[in-house]
């Protein structure tokens, strides 16, 4: 099969288009010809090995994983044994979690990492759902606790988490401020945010309205000011995945750390987003989507030859919603 293969860590000019072998399903797998697959910065982490730390288990000199890619959307070809709930032919989505090769034609999966893809989106959208939809969800649901009526606040509202976050909120029933450029200003009031901030001539931690919950998606604003825009008992949910900062996520991660030790000492609950694949946050994203509440927003697709120039552009920060590779 065709695959986007890595044996160095680098810049995307390390990842190169190769034959390799496809794999077989061992059991409680399933194997997946490849539709789609979508970009998140955690491919351009993983392409880096970065931050260091990383590399103790991604592998220390080189990646274990040399096909890139989490997120995919596709058909079953097969199914190895021991497999009760998916069959041949069955289109689905999911994320490989950190085993990585969803840049490719073909791809085995855990059968508990796939679920039926929602029946009206594309394989494009669906391949854009599962980890920043799961990380939406979880940084509004099971970490910050969002109820119907609460204020939540997203910075960084216009990405690939935070596009499908402020339509997650507002399905929740929250009233939604999105933090994003002068550029996007229009894109995130149409996914049904209340209120748009367009951090280029407002700062929203100097606002006198308060949030419930913040979702920071971004890592570049203090913790003092991210806590401003927080009414006394509110939740502070920080996620570090989100933003390239100068060929570094150093930033995001001394954010948490230093999040992490203050949660100790203030009235607000200051907590960490830390993802993993599941089927149960794979079908309520897909019971969202099958009743509107819930659309991928795709900026670019790329087919697989040029996944490289699809990571220039995520890393770049010009990306905006969802990148997407056809395959």
């Amino acid at each position: 099969m065709k695959a986007v293969v890595q044996d160095r860590y680098g810049p995307p000019e390390t990842l190169t288009l190769a034959d390799v072998a496809a794999p077989v399903p061992a059991a409680g797998e399933v194997l997946v010809r490849v539709e789609a697959a979508a970009l998140n910065a955690y491919d351009w982490h993983a392409m880096r090995g970065d931050p260091w730390m990383a590399r103790l288990t991604m592998g220390p000199a080189r990646p274990r994983a040399r096909i890139r890619g989490r997120d995919f959307a596709g058909r079953v070809e097969t199914v190895g044994a021991d497999v009760r709930r998916v069959r041949p032919g069955d289109s689905v989505f999911g994320d490989l979690g950190d085993a990585n090769g969803a840049f490719a034609e073909y791809v085995c999966v855990p059968e508990t990492s796939v679920a039926p893809k929602p029946a009206n989106l594309t394989p494009q959208q669906a391949a854009a759902l599962p980890l920043a939809g799961t990380t939406a969800l979880m940084g509004l649901c099971d970490v910050g606790r969002v109820e119907p009526g609460h204020r939540v606040l997203i910075n960084g509202a216009s990405g690939g988490v935070g596009t499908l976050a402020v339509q997650l909120a507002k399905a929740l029933g929250a009233t939604v401020t999105g933090v994003c450029s002068t550029r996007n200003v229009g894109l995130v009031r149409s996914l049904g945010a209340d209120h748009v901030v367009d951090y280029t001539h407002e700062d929203f931690a100097r606002e006198t309205r308060r949030h419930e919950v913040v979702l920071d998606l971004v890592g570049n604003r203090s913790l003092t000011a991210l806590r401003r825009a927080l009414t006394p008992d509110g939740t502070l949910v920080l996620s570090g995945g989100g933003v390239y900062h100068g060929g570094s996520l150093i930033g995001p991660v001394w954010l948490i750390a230093r999040g992490r030790l203050l949660a100790h000492f203030v009235r607000h609950r200051i907590v960490t987003l830390t993802t993993a694949p599941s089927r149960q946050h794979l079908d309520t994203l897909r019971a969202h989507a099958e009743a509107g509440r819930l659309t991928p927003v795709i900026d670019r697709t790329y087919p697989l030859h040029e996944v490289p120039q699809a990571i220039r552009y995520l890393e770049g920060e010009h990306a905006r919603a969802k990148v997407v590779i056809t395959v």
